[in-house]
């Protein structure tokens, strides 16, 4: 079953070497666990340290610059498209919840995902 994000959910990035906290920007009323709930189009990721994509401009200068040899760089993500799927079910502020299993692509190649939130869903028979 998969659990809502929220605010300080953290995130990762396949090229990217460190890891992000979430902001949740799209709504500032609807809360989960006391921390706003995070939509799809919570989508205005930070940094991830740095990146390793050889498809990122900067990236691919450093390669060149450093003689062919495969050089990380700052990483700016570039991220114009809502995370996918959600759950479009539950909808927050009229937006679809955010859930952790949703995956959020880069531009440049970098697949990013929510490795923990604070939130969870509990069952009970």
């Amino acid at each position: 079953m998969a659990n809502p994000v929220v605010q300080t959910a953290v995130c990762t990035c396949s090229f990217g070497m460190a890891p992000m906290v979430l902001p949740v920007t799209s709504q500032q009323t609807v809360t989960i666990c006391g921390m706003p709930a995070a939509t799809v189009l919570d989508n205005k990721c930070t940094t991830f340290g740095m990146c390793t994509c050889p498809a990122n401009p900067a990236v691919a200068a450093a390669t060149a610059a450093a003689l062919g040899v495969p050089t990380p760089s700052a990483c700016v993500p570039v991220t114009v498209a809502p995370w996918a799927p959600g759950a479009p079910t539950v909808q927050v502020c009229g937006k679809p919840l955010l859930n952790n299993t949703s995956k959020l692509m880069c531009s440049y190649g970098g697949v990013i995902q929510v490795t923990v939130t604070p939130a969870v869903t509990v069952q009970t028979p």
